[in-house]
């Protein structure tokens, strides 16, 4: 059971990392851009101490496709929460339309085969 959980954390908390190092330098854009790339950078190292070892640990439950998905779907809602509370943009009908296809295609990766 921990195999199936404990990269879906990992993935979590890995995203946190990467999405301040992808996007939280747009809260503050008084640096100077070497900064900011430093700053992600040192950031991003942490996100792969996390998601290395998510994706070692998923391999063995689950496959590359659905580590894939995984990473997408906890990524797309990390950065909904990271984009309203942090940036301050606000979420629209569209947002949730576009997520919403994103989750149905989630389904049929989890679902498996599709019998022709």
């Amino acid at each position: 059971m921990i195999a199936y959980l404990l990269p879906i954390g990992l993935l979590f908390v890995s995203n946190i990392f990467m999405t301040f190092a992808w996007y939280g330098h747009l809260g503050d854009m008084s640096r100077p851009i070497w900064l900011a790339v430093l700053l992600a950078w040192g950031l991003a190292f942490f996100e792969y101490c996390l998601a290395v070892p998510a994706n070692r640990i998923g391999y063995s439950v689950y496959t590359a496709a659905e580590l894939k998905t995984l990473q997408e779907v906890i990524t797309l809602i990390i950065f909904a929460g990271f984009a309203v509370f942090w940036l301050g943009e606000k979420l629209t009908v569209n947002h949730l339309v576009g997520f919403s296809l994103i989750a149905a295609g989630a389904f049929f990766i989890f679902k498996g085969p599709i019998a022709a």
